[in-house]
């Protein structure tokens, strides 16, 4: 059904605007093509030659073959291809004139993007832009991601070989205690789990591989993390400055032992059982961290992860782009997962180290709540999705972390780079004697054998190894403890 004259009317009475378009004549169309190349690439919209763009008075104009021709040859410059009507309306009282009519549809996720001439196009409101690099890069690997994806590509610098077998095993074995994986995966070659995983490329890992189990980054600068602590509320002076490398698995642990290092620790008592946590809370911080090393850009090889603390809040900045369905403002809101590197999170979820996909927001405002801890913010900085946590004031510390004194006895010590002597002398001891009868016993092991957490363990047996009293041998997974001065 044709647009009448009425219906243009009321179309073009708001002004231009994001999904509107108008050009007095043809003779600018090379200008209306651009804007037609935007709305494809955004929201859609309509082009209308023959209106007066600040009056928006109707003048219409003589329409010929060469007209018809001219507009046929601009269309066809748009990459690639679109069946456009385009619609001619008679001016009533001139019906040697028309007013020329076309409407283009919006992009969808995982379309390629369009281009006019070449040059990709998009519209900020009513305003018609070339389409940054990094934007046209990211929805072409998007349309294409066998082709252009980074996690896809083969490793140029690693082999099957040259992973590490040990923590494959440990995390097919996670991943069967937990129910999503078979039994079968336990007794695999590695070639085969990796294939099954669909990290592989014949006999070549591919980057995702590379990624969760390399021993060695290498040439790989995108597996390294900031780590700072600044003293007060900006970058001016710091206490601690780290650069960490390694696989997703370590730097998820290198970050989560400094969050330990340099967040408060807090204890209660409810029954017989003490419970220990940090300012704010382990699982939120988990899982935020553990969604950057899973969603970040990793071919922005030059970029690297990074998490501040200051004296008020703590920053985890991620390498990347929220997809265009989530913004910073409803990304609280129920919403599906789409995840950038979708095999990277395959592994992860089969291991139980992600729930279920699209959840990670909710769990971390559920355990932020759980503690009566604000819940996060995020933002998007220059090419940096940054999520946001308030750390409580001093003053409010006792009674925002103490918990709900129905549940039990409640009693709340704060334990900071400062304060370091209330160590409870039982847990210790037990401890300790727990690593004497077996010195390869995991902090996951003395938790539930103390009845405390394995934040409480890391705290309690990072006061041992200040005061020399023990000392670790080996990695966290196959090392053992050796007690020097009982």
């Amino acid at each position: 059904m044709s647009l009448t004259i009425e219906e243009l009317k009321e179309l073009i009475q708001n002004d231009e605007h994001r999904q509107l378009e108008v050009k007095k004549t043809t003779g600018e169309l090379k200008d209306g093509m651009h804007s037609a190349c935007a709305f494809l690439n955004t929201e859609g919209g309509w082009l209308i030659i023959g209106i007066a763009p600040k009056s928006l008075k109707i003048l219409g104009q003589r329409v010929t073959d060469d007209t018809q021709r001219e507009i046929a040859q601009a269309l066809s410059l748009l990459e690639p291809q679109v069946d456009v009507r385009v619609e001619y309306i008679d001016m009533p009282d001139r019906p040697d004139d028309k007013v020329i009519a076309m409407h283009f549809d919006g992009w969808s996720w995982g379309m390629v993007p369009y281009t006019y001439h070449g040059c990709p196009y998009y519209k900020v409101e009513s305003t018609t832009k070339e389409m940054p690099r990094d934007m046209y890069d990211e929805r072409l690997r998007r349309s294409k991601p066998d082709l252009f994806a980074w996690e896809r590509q083969p490793s140029e610098f690693t082999s099957i070989s040259s992973l590490d077998e040990r923590l494959i095993r440990g995390v097919v074995r996670l991943g069967v205690e937990k129910g999503r994986l078979p039994e079968q995966a336990l007794t695999d070659p590695v070639a085969n789990v990796l294939s099954k995983w669909k990290l592989t490329d014949g006999d070549r890992p591919l980057n995702a591989a590379t990624a969760l189990f390399t021993k060695d980054t290498g040439m790989y600068t995108q597996f390294t993390m900031r780590l700072a602590r600044f003293r007060g509320t900006d970058k001016n002076e710091f206490i601690d400055n780290q650069r960490v490398e390694g696989n997703i698995f370590q730097l998820l642990n290198e970050a989560m032992n400094f969050f330990r290092k340099h967040l408060n620790m807090h204890g209660r008592i409810i029954g017989f059982i003490r419970d220990e946590y940090l300012e704010v809370p382990a699982e939120a911080l988990r899982e935020t961290v553990l969604n950057s090393l899973c969603h970040r850009q990793y071919e922005r090889y030059n970029l690297t992860i990074g998490i501040a603390i200051y004296d008020d809040r703590i920053e985890i900045a991620n390498p990347g782009v929220l997809p265009p369905q989530i913004t910073p403002e409803n990304i609280m809101n129920p919403h599906d997962s789409y995840p950038y590197n979708p095999l990277i999170a395959n592994v992860l979820y089969s291991t139980d180290y992600i729930e279920n996909w699209g959840s990670g927001v909710r769990r971390i405002i559920e355990a932020c709540q759980k503690r009566g801890v604000e819940a996060p913010t995020w933002t998007v900085d220059g090419g940096f999705v940054v999520v946001t946590f308030k750390r409580p004031a001093e003053r409010n510390l006792n009674q925002v972390l103490a918990g709900d004194p129905k549940s039990g006895q409640v009693t709340t010590e704060t334990t900071t780079e400062k304060t370091t002597e209330k160590t409870t002398e039982k847990t210790t001891e037990k401890i300790l004697r727990l690593m004497r009868e077996n010195p390869y016993i995991t902090n996951k092991e003395l938790a539930e054998a103390c009845g405390i957490t394995e934040d409480g363990v890391y705290w309690n047996t990072k006061k041992l190894r200040e005061n020399n009293i023990i000392r670790r041998i080996g990695a966290d997974k196959g090392g053992h403890w050796v007690i020097i001065d009982q």
